[in-house]
């Protein structure tokens, strides 16, 4: 019944984190098999990126590459990874910890429920959902063309990372008070998992055995079949559920087991204001995103000074650049810095529904009762996103650029880099907008809402030609309405276009959250 409950609740959010997984293998799976459909090409790449350390930290082990499989696996293993321990860190963090936070936990625990029965139903959750996306890895791979073999192995080596992080979720909600701490363990284990299968792959290989993402990839899908790695996943993680458990039975209801440090006795000045209690709650996770953001910049920068010697060995790559091979170097730039302006939308949505999540937990309505005007609480959390994403942009910018100067020694390629990620600031923020117009307006379903508008523009942005989108679709999107510097010339007049739109949005979504009831 409490599993079934949880689904329940995870019905609107759920379907999609499956559906974007999906869309990662079905994009790379026809662009690979398009790309390097004959065993030449294959062997030019294998040549090519052989000797591109930065490509294979980016990716995974070049022993994929001896098959069409094993390169769409090569592309797309580790960051389909990622998105499979976004879900069940979500997924477990929801049901256990940020329950227990909220109160709703109490209630359930308040009827004929055991204390483990949460806990395990969370886990059963995860399980469901790492299944479901192990199935339609499998499916859409066979059905793209790939051997049944070896997609049975992708879909399963995926499914075991998804469950060693639900696992860890357990573990982190057991040891801290907080979720939004318990999310932090996990993205760092994350981070490091990532860090320890690229040094490993891009070395002897040792260290990518510390990895869970390591030891899917190790698994060599449709390039030698190996399924014994798996059992380091399914040890790691019945271990962790177990430790779980065990550290469930140890710990007060609603604590953990690292109890929160006591505040001063006194708040400083700047809580005096509702902006500055809204950049206090929301500083860790604005320096959390643009750290993220920053080491992706500096990653992309890093291959930066490779990237015209891999498009004259893979000519058919400039295809997906937006300038073509004319200006490789500029396409790349442009192309890099458009992704990356997407997570930091992403970034604007999850502040702009800290918003909703104040309101629902009630914590919104103390500091409504005092001379603080609905006006002024809402623009103190909008400071936070809106200025927020600019941080964010920059961070991505500075990283790219100091990466990428690096490898060329010229200081003076740090600005364009800049430049270009500021040019987005119109687009982030009328993603942002379209959150708070929901917020104001449709409360419950916003954060639905939300995602979905980050979703399509994503799409949009990303598989657009794949897709092959009619033109009134791609301009739906506010990033297409973005001058795609420095393959073409910026423009002010379609950046001031979309900074009226966002306005005009922000405005009605306050019209919308002033007239409503609060919660």
């Amino acid at each position: 019944m409490l599993l079934r409950f949880m689904l329940r609740r995870e019905r609107a959010t759920l379907p999609w984190w499956l559906l974007g997984a999906t869309l990662l293998v079905l994009v790379q799976s026809t662009q690979s098999q398009s790309l390097y459909g004959s065993a030449e090409d294959l062997a030019q790449l294998r040549a090519t990126i052989g000797g591109n350390t930065a490509v294979i930290a980016m990716s995974g082990p070049t022993e994929l590459l001896t098959t069409i499989g094993g390169e769409v696996v090569f592309e797309i293993f580790a960051f389909l990874s990622i998105v499979v321990v976004l879900m069940n860190m979500f997924l477990v963090g929801r049901q256990t910890r940020a329950d227990e936070e909220t109160g709703r936990a109490e209630l359930i625990r308040s009827t004929q429920v055991g204390r483990h029965a949460p806990l395990a139903s969370a886990l059963g959750l995860a399980a469901l959902a790492d299944l479901a996306v192990g199935v339609l890895v499998f499916a859409v791979a066979v059905g793209t063309g790939l051997p049944v073999a070896g997609s049975a192995l992708f879909g399963t080596a995926i499914t075991a990372v998804g469950l060693t992080f639900a696992a860890l979720t357990a573990v982190a909600a057991q040891i801290f008070e907080n979720v939004r701490t318990a999310y932090g363990s996990v993205a760092a284990v994350l981070g490091a998992a990532f860090a320890l299968r690229a040094a490993g792959d891009t070395g002897n290989g040792v260290l990518s055995w510390l990895s869970p993402i390591g030891w899917g990839q190790r698994t060599f899908p449709y390039a030698g079949d190996r399924w014994w790695p798996l059992l380091l996943p399914l040890v790691t993680t019945s271990v962790m559920v177990a430790l779980a458990m065990v550290l469930l039975e140890r710990r007060d209801f609603g604590a953990g087991l690292i109890p929160s440090r006591p505040g001063p006795p006194s708040a400083s000045r700047a809580l005096g204001n509702a902006y500055g209690l809204a950049w206090r709650l929301q500083r860790g996770a604005l320096v959390g995103w643009a750290s993220g953001l920053a080491l992706l910049g500096v990653a992309y920068g890093s291959i930066g000074n490779s990237i015209e010697q891999y498009v004259r060995d893979n000519p058919e790559f400039a295809d997906f650049l937006p300038g073509g091979a004319e200006s490789v170097l500029d396409s790349y730039l442009a192309l890099t810095v458009s992704v990356s302006a997407l997570l930091a939308a992403a970034y604007g949505v999850t502040s702009v529904l800290r918003v909703r999540a104040e309101e629902t937990s009630g914590r919104a309505e103390p500091v409504l009762a005092t001379a603080t005007s609905r006006l002024t609480w809402l623009a103190a959390q909008l400071s936070v996103a809106l200025a927020g994403t600019v941080v964010a942009l920059l961070a991505i910018g500075i990283g790219e650029g100091v990466a990428y100067a690096l490898t060329v020694s010229d200081a003076d390629q740090v600005p364009r880099p800049i430049g270009i990620a500021l040019t987005y600031v119109p687009a982030v923020w009328l993603v942002v907008a379209v959150a708070v117009l929901a917020v104001g307006w449709l409360p419950r379903p916003a954060a639905a809402v939300a995602w979905v508008v980050v979703g399509y523009c994503a799409v949009v942005t990303l598989f657009a030609n794949s897709f092959d989108l009619p033109e009134w679709a791609q301009r739906a999107s506010p990033f297409t309405h973005t001058p795609q510097v420095p393959v073409e010339s910026l423009t002010a007049l379609p950046l001031l276009a979309v900074t009226l739109v966002a306005a005009a949005f922000l405005a009605t979504g306050y019209v919308g959250f002033r007239r409503r009831d609060i919660g």
